[in-house]
């Protein structure tokens, strides 16, 4: 782990120039369990981008975290660094569909991690739930939503249950030891969850996030309006409107490049195409959606008429509207957003 941590805070400093706007407005720590490292290895790391870059008054910095993690000395120890945001992975309340999911933490330490950290003064808190697995009925679902309202969450990120290629989930599937996941369920559950979050003030901003108002994930929204990042340590992703990089997966190799002040990544130009469908991509999961003044301005008059002939029979059918110049899904739309979006790409 040292020789790791080591490598990443070297790794900002051969980064630095990737990224031409010099203040950092959010730190993400993700991709991972960041909740189990030592609090002042995250404070070195933030060292490292602070010695780099100048760090907004007012960024937002987020930590992932597992509810097991977040016990009373921990928690703590994080109210002394500049962490100002928590992203905990509940996932679930029951016992039962935690042991399912394989997860470290039980239902009582999801509960609890809550609690805790927003008795030690954290208000800015995300928590994630699953939904669409074959344990999950109807009755734990809204159980489960309800948990996180009245535990007054402001941000709650939640996602349907996918099978990976090679996991374990796969295989019990593949061998009839666990169900198939079931599309109409994940398609039912989703509706749920947004009617009811909804009717509790949350305003859908995202296709996987709600936010009480004022509450958007920062890092997030950046993304998914084309702001630039820069991605460090194994597997790290960045991009800076012209191209795309990606870091090596591979952890000692990883190391040993940033040692020899090496490139431990690859890099890929966007070309126009890519840069349309990116835009599309993230731009239509969002609230905002697509702004076809910017779209035309940026792309062209062809290619934004274009857009909106492909986009016609989603619009006929109530799954988009067209509203103050931006193209934007209705609830019936979220539901089979990755379809509309794939249909919308440029080929």
């Amino acid at each position: 782990m040292d020789n790791l941590l080591v490598a990443m805070r070297r790794e900002v400093g051969l980064r630095q120039d990737y990224l031409q706007d010099r203040t950092v407005h959010s730190i993400y720590f993700g991709g991972g369990t960041p909740s189990i490292l030592p609090v002042d290895e995250i404070q070195k790391l933030i060292d490292s981008v602070a010695a780099h870059f100048e760090i907004s008054a007012e960024a937002e910095i987020t930590l992932e975290a597992n509810p097991d993690d977040l016990d009373i000395d921990k928690v703590k120890a994080l109210r002394s660094t500049p962490i100002n945001r928590l992203s905990i992975g509940i996932q679930s309340f029951y016992e039962e569909d935690l042991k399912w999911m394989n997860r470290a933490h039980n239902a009582q330490e999801a509960d609890a991690s809550i609690k805790r950290v927003q008795d030690a003064g954290f208000e800015n808190i995300t928590c994630d739930l699953i939904y669409g697995y074959p344990l999950l009925t109807d009755e734990k679902w809204n159980s489960n939503i309800q948990r996180l309202v009245d535990l007054q969450v402001p941000h709650i990120s939640s996602y349907s249950m996918t099978v990976e290629k090679k996991t374990a989930l796969a295989h019990f599937i593949r061998q009839g030891k666990s169900a198939p996941i079931d599309e109409e369920q994940s398609a039912e559950q989703m509706l749920v969850l947004m009617d009811t979050l909804t009717q509790y003030g949350y305003e859908h901003y995202e296709i996987s996030n709600f936010a009480k108002k004022g509450m958007y994930a920062q890092h997030n929204t950046n993304y998914w309006k084309g702001k630039h990042y820069l991605g460090i340590g194994p597997s790290a992703h960045s991009y800076n409107g012209r191209s795309r990089s990606w870091n090596i997966a591979h952890n000692m190799r990883y190391i040993a490049a940033v040692q020899e002040g090496q490139p431990a990544y690859e890099t890929e130009d966007l070309g126009l195409h890519d840069r349309i469908n990116e835009y599309i991509m993230t731009s239509l999961r969002t609230m905002w959606g697509i702004d076809m003044i910017y779209f035309e301005q940026e792309f062209g008059q062809d290619v934004s008429h274009n857009l909106m002939a492909e986009a016609h029979p989603f619009l006929s059918k109530g799954q988009m509207l067209h509203k103050d110049a931006s193209l934007v899904l209705t609830d019936q739309g979220k539901v089979i957003a990755d379809h509309i979006i794939s249909q919308l790409f440029i080929l």
